[in-house]
């Protein structure tokens, strides 16, 4: 019932702050997250607690069984060494009548040893029924708990999932531009062999977050499926996908970036020379690819 509570909570509190993130998306966001951390926490505790009661009932269960089986082998042990005292009387040829008398006597106190034995039987039996409900009825709430638990961390992970893509730029005009100098002025040209330098320019913007020290990767793809790096510096760096993937990059661009502002960014590169064919601008930033474009040369 708590689990239920707790996820009925959660399922509200998230719809509520669904509708409010239309003026506040960080508010939500970090709210969500606390929610989810907090019902998770909780399915714990309680996934915890329920292994604990189930290691007390067993331990219980198996003090009752252990006591159980000494009082059996106990009982069994007075059975026995009556019965051989019985035989022992009854086959000496020589037996007196007072010793027929301790035989009847001791037969008597035979037949209450059997029936209590009986009754110790019936009552493990009924030891070994509870046993089995408690741990059928146990099994089926850690099952439900591992359930509700594994639906949470995969619902958790999308949750996350969208943190990371709100929190990452949102790229737009993005413009790969080849150029030549035509009467001190620099005119766009699609013609590889007369292309001088490339122009890069782009626009960023989050409406969640701002940065003291944003960074965006640049990658830009030539016709054969090399990457052009024109910093030696950089030219052994790699950049790191959100996925784990290793890329290599042409450009790391760093820079301070207030929430909700459009930022322009632009640069020049200057290669050796051109390849015909088409060029592959792509812009990263957190791991995830935010924007991409092509360039054709001829």
């Amino acid at each position: 019932m708590l689990s239920v509570g707790l996820v009925g909570t959660w399922v509200y509190h998230l719809y509520d702050k669904t509708q409010y993130s239309k003026k506040r998306t960080e508010v939500f966001i970090k709210d969500s997250i606390a929610v989810a951390e907090a019902v998770r926490d909780s399915l714990q505790k309680i996934y915890t607690s329920t292994i604990n009661e189930l290691d007390t009932r067993l331990d219980s269960t198996r003090t009752n069984a252990d006591s159980l089986t000494f009082q059996l082998n106990t009982k069994l042990d007075e059975i026995f060494k009556l019965k051989r005292e019985i035989d022992y009387i009854l086959k000496n040829r020589g037996s007196t009548k007072s010793d027929m008398k301790l035989a009847k006597e001791k037969i008597g106190e035979l037949q209450g040893l059997i029936e209590e034995l009986k009754g110790q039987k019936e009552m493990m039996e009924e030891e070994k029924k509870q046993l089995s409900s408690i741990m059928t009825q146990l099994s089926g709430e850690v099952s439900g708990l591992q359930q509700t638990m594994t639906k949470l961390d995969a619902e958790n992970k999308v949750l996350k999932e969208k943190v990371n893509l709100a929190s990452v730029f949102v790229a737009s005009e993005l413009k790969l531009i080849p150029v030549t100098t035509k009467n001190n002025k620099e005119q766009e040209i699609n013609s590889a062999n007369k292309a001088e330098k490339l122009i890069v320019s782009f626009t960023i913007q989050n409406n969640v977050n701002s940065y003291d020290n944003a960074e965006v990767y640049v990658i830009i793809t030539q016709p054969d499926g090399s990457i052009f790096k024109p910093d030696i510096w950089e030219s052994s760096s790699s950049l790191e996908t959100y996925k784990g993937e290793k890329k290599g990059y042409t450009r790391k661009i760093k820079f301070e970036y207030e929430k909700g502002e459009p930022k322009s960014l632009i640069f020049s590169l200057n290669p050796d020379g051109f390849q015909k064919g088409s060029y592959s601008l792509q812009l990263y930033h957190n791991g995830y690819l935010i924007g991409k474009t092509t360039k054709t040369l001829n």
